[in-house]
């Protein structure tokens, strides 16, 4: 039984990619951490937003396109994978600049909430909470980032909310953006060995000539 390669193949999908799960969670924590540490008037208030907003419809958008544009589907995910750097680097200024610390590769904690498998913003807030009670040995009735949507009192920059937040956005960029380094390889590979739609359309088009020929031939041999 012969096998048709379909024009147009499954696509889109997105929301079962591990990238998209994890890109999306970081959009939300990022909104409530803007809420909570960044000037709501400020311009980097909105371009953190905006990135992490990027981040998620360009994984979106490049999984529903691939359908007839291997290209357009490696584009958009490089530029989500390019907004979350992006992204990465607003968070280390803003521990840079209060003189809070960016932890190190091996530091524990970056496992623990890797380990966590949080996903929603909920869940990291609840983990930010644990880790600064720990710390502190003390519950001073903040809740993380489970309180950037409901004030803007500001911290001082000597708490720990600040640093265990930003750290914690930063841990699942760091997974994000290897996820998508991973997806970004495997579509590179596909492209090179399939190609692109309009191979596809070559393809699928000569093998229904041929299957028209066939047929055309048994026919006359009847």
């Amino acid at each position: 039984m012969t096998v048709y390669e379909p024009l147009i193949p499954k696509h889109g999908g997105y929301r079962k990619l591990k990238s998209f799960q994890v890109a999306q969670l970081i959009y939300d924590i990022t909104v409530r951490f803007c809420d909570r540490y960044i000037d709501k008037r400020s311009r980097t208030h909105d371009q953190m937003v905006q990135a992490a907003r990027s981040g998620v419809q360009n994984i979106a958008e490049g999984s529903q396109a691939s359908g007839t544009s291997k290209k357009s589907e490696i584009k958009l995910t490089n530029v989500a994978r390019a907004s979350l750097e992006e992204l990465r680097l607003d968070y280390e200024d803003f521990l840079r600049q209060r003189g809070l610390p960016v932890w190190d590769r091996d530091d524990a904690r970056r496992q623990s909430l890797i380990d966590r498998r949080c996903t929603t913003a909920d869940a990291v807030a609840q983990w930010v909470k644990e880790q600064h009670c720990g710390r502190s040995g003390q519950n001073n009735g903040l809740g993380g980032l489970k309180t950037m949507s409901t004030t803007s009192t500001p911290l001082s920059t000597s708490s720990t909310f600040p640093e265990l937040a930003a750290n914690a956005a930063l841990v699942l960029l760091a997974v994000a953006c290897s996820l998508l380094d991973r997806q970004l390889a495997a579509q590179a590979t596909a492209f090179e060995t399939e190609g692109g739609f309009t191979e596809r359309l070559y393809r699928v088009r000569s093998q229904k000539r041929s299957t028209s020929s066939t047929k055309s031939t048994k026919s006359t041999k009847d």
